[in-house]
């Protein structure tokens, strides 16, 4: 039940993330149907196909698309009424990131996959619903970034792994995973936390000014 739940909470909010995504690139009712569901549906579509779930989570529960619409019109008529924050998308990603890397992670565990699988799917369903996203709207994905991302999604189903191997209760366990990811998420939007850059381009650059 509680990973249900997760699953409903965490499509609605991607969902969200998914349609203002979409209004900044003024899109039409019907665009932002779509940037909606393909974000909020993208990670765990490519989860249930790697672990051969079937039927996939979404086409076997209607109450999946019917969150999504809900979510991202909701979200077209408040950004109507009032102009969202800035950093709204952001916020929201964050929030979704955390609900579905550890929904993901609880679903691969009950596949029977092993631990560092658990982290891949995990990872998986938090980022790649918000790749799909930043691709249909023109925009490097934040995971290509070097931004807290994914990073912040693997962090966080360890640190879910490591209380349940300590004994801690699994739901204790779920919701100290979210925190982390959404934690770590967030520092790196608001404190510009970010991972090392690999760059050859000024050593190319200083190269080729040599005599």
């Amino acid at each position: 039940m509680i990973g249900y739940v997760l699953d409903l909470v965490g499509v609605a909010v991607f969902a969200v993330s998914g349609a203002l995504a979409a209004g900044r690139k003024s899109l039409d009712l019907l665009g932002v149907v779509v940037v909606a569901t393909a974000t909020a549906v993208g990670g765990g579509t490519l989860r249930d196909l790697l672990l051969d779930r079937h039927p996939i989570f979404w086409v076997s529960d209607p109450a999946y698309l019917a969150t999504i619409v809900a979510a991202a019109l909701l979200t077209v008529a408040w950004s109507r009424a009032r102009r969202p924050p800035g950093n709204a998308l952001l916020v929201a990603d964050a929030l979704g990131l955390a609900l579905f890397s550890i929904a993901g992670a609880r679903i691969a565990e009950a596949a029977g996959v092993p631990a560092s699988l658990v982290v891949v799917m995990g990872a998986l369903t938090g980022a790649a619903g918000g790749a799909v996203r930043d691709v249909l709207t023109a925009e490097i994905p934040l995971i290509l970034r070097r931004d807290v991302y994914a990073t912040a999604s693997i962090l966080g189903v360890c640190v879910y792994l490591a209380l349940q191997s300590l004994g801690v209760d699994r739901s204790i366990c779920t919701v100290a995973g979210m925190v982390a990811v959404a934690a770590l998420r967030l520092a790196a939007i608001f404190r510009g936390l970010h991972l090392p850059v690999f760059s050859l381009a000024d050593k190319e650059d200083a190269g080729s000014a040599e005599p």
